[in-house]
């Protein structure tokens, strides 16, 4: 979260380095949000993993893993906007 909390602000102060139109900072603000939304579900997620299943369970380490896997799947594709936002 601190990772995607630090790249969001260096985003934001090059946005307006760059003065980015006001549809283009909706889209961003929309991709920024939607990372840090799902970065708040998968840690609810991994926290409600952890509360029922006391002991590994290979199903719970799968729970986990998709949960992880969907934040970096929306990552990168908010790299992606970026890059064309900004280029």
């Amino acid at each position: 979260m601190q990772i995607h909390l630090g790249v969001s602000l260096l985003i934001i102060v090059f946005g307006l380095m760059v003065e980015l139109s006001p549809l283009r900072w909706a889209i961003l603000m929309i991709v920024i949000g939607g990372v840090i939304a799902l970065e708040m579900v998968n840690t609810a997620i991994e926290r409600l993993v952890d509360l029922v299943s006391s002991d590994y369970h290979p199903l719970a380490g799968i729970v986990k893993d998709v949960a992880a896997s969907a934040v970096l799947i929306f990552s990168m594709i908010a790299v992606v906007v970026g890059i064309i936002i900004f280029f």
